[in-house]
């Protein structure tokens, strides 16, 4: 398979993951603002979720002051946003048409499907309904490509590539959205007291609310929390399962073997499945999961980088 084909379906993965997940996040805080009564404390809130959106240092170059209003266009529509919603999907849909003779028909038709109608959501009044209609889209759109994904295509190279990167992204967003809860946690002082709120709010983040409280009813403690996104093997959603999947398919992409090329990629993973498996999380304070979390980011990032070297892939200035 050519590197340009790999490196769509790579990219097209990466950017159905990123959209689903953004808008997941940003759909969860405008229901939690409904409830909210501190306008300080939203506020904070919201510059939180520029941070799980990987949008804030951006942002704040550009505007200067969190506005709510001006976060939710620049989060989901804004087109000097690479990362926005509207974006991602663009993106996502670009990479599928360059593949079409490679993928599902229905995967590219319901891509192109969002893709038109996007451009009359962007010519409604910015309402609270109208974005959580939006956001709804997103979502549903995302399920609905990775479910024709699952049921239509062989388990090739192509579908490979594409896990790759579903894998990849996921793994960093779960990271990125413990990190930045555990940091509000510190900040407030709040580990240790069981504050239902923020790990309720880091589960509703990453659609684990459901699995988790059935594995652990009707506790919501911070360790148990973090344990079960960071370490299950089962979930996921979790890091672990994410990783062993990534190592998984890159065994595939080889059939079985090493190669004095994949060598190093098949070591850092190695080394990161190793990493996870001995840390023991329910231990950790604050700073040392923080410190866990930067550094497992850090390594999502070395793993994309290795991998696209690896295969000829081409690394787009918009990463993060």
């Amino acid at each position: 398979m050519l590197s340009r084909v790999a490196d769509s379906l790579y990219w097209m993965a990466r950017n159905i993951e990123r959209a689903e997940n953004n808008s997941r996040v940003l759909s969860v805080q405008l229901i939690h603002m409904l409830e909210a009564s501190d306008q300080e404390v939203m506020d904070r809130d919201w510059g939180e979720v520029l941070d799980i959106c990987a949008a804030k240092l951006d942002y704040m170059d550009r505007y200067e002051r969190i506005d709510r209003e001006t976060i939710i266009q620049y989060l989901t529509i804004s087109p000097i946003n690479d990362n926005s919603l509207m974006n991602s999907m663009n993106y996502a849909r670009e990479n599928a048409r360059a593949t079409r003779d490679i993928i599902p028909n229905e995967l590219w038709e319901i891509l192109n499907e969002f893709h038109l109608a996007q451009k009359d959501w962007q010519e409604l009044p910015n309402t609270r309904q109208h974005t959580q209609e939006y956001l709804k889209k997103v979502k549903t759109t995302s399920m609905t490509a990775q479910g024709i994904i699952e049921s239509t295509m062989s388990r090739g190279i192509p579908y490979t590539f594409i896990k790759v990167g579903k894998w990849i992204e996921r793994a960093d967003k779960t990271a990125r959205v413990l990190n930045v809860i555990c940091e509000k946690n510190m900040k407030e002082s709040s580990y240790g007291t069981n504050n239902y709120y923020y790990w309720l709010t880091a589960l509703q983040f990453l659609h684990g609310y459901d699995a988790y409280i059935k594995e652990h009813p009707p506790t919501m403690e911070s360790r148990h929390v973090l344990d079960f996104m960071i370490k299950e093997r089962s979930f996921p959603r979790s890091i672990r399962y994410c990783m062993d999947h990534v190592m998984e398919a890159v065994q595939r992409l080889e059939d079985g073997k090493i190669s004095h090329y994949s060598k190093d990629l098949f070591q850092m993973l190695e080394t990161i499945q190793e990493e996870i498996k001995e840390a023991d999380i329910e231990h950790m304070d604050m700073e040392e999961l923080m410190s866990f979390l930067d550094h497992f980011q850090d390594r999502c990032l070395t793993v994309s980088r290795m991998f696209s070297e690896t295969y000829y892939l081409i690394e787009p200035v918009h990463v993060r």
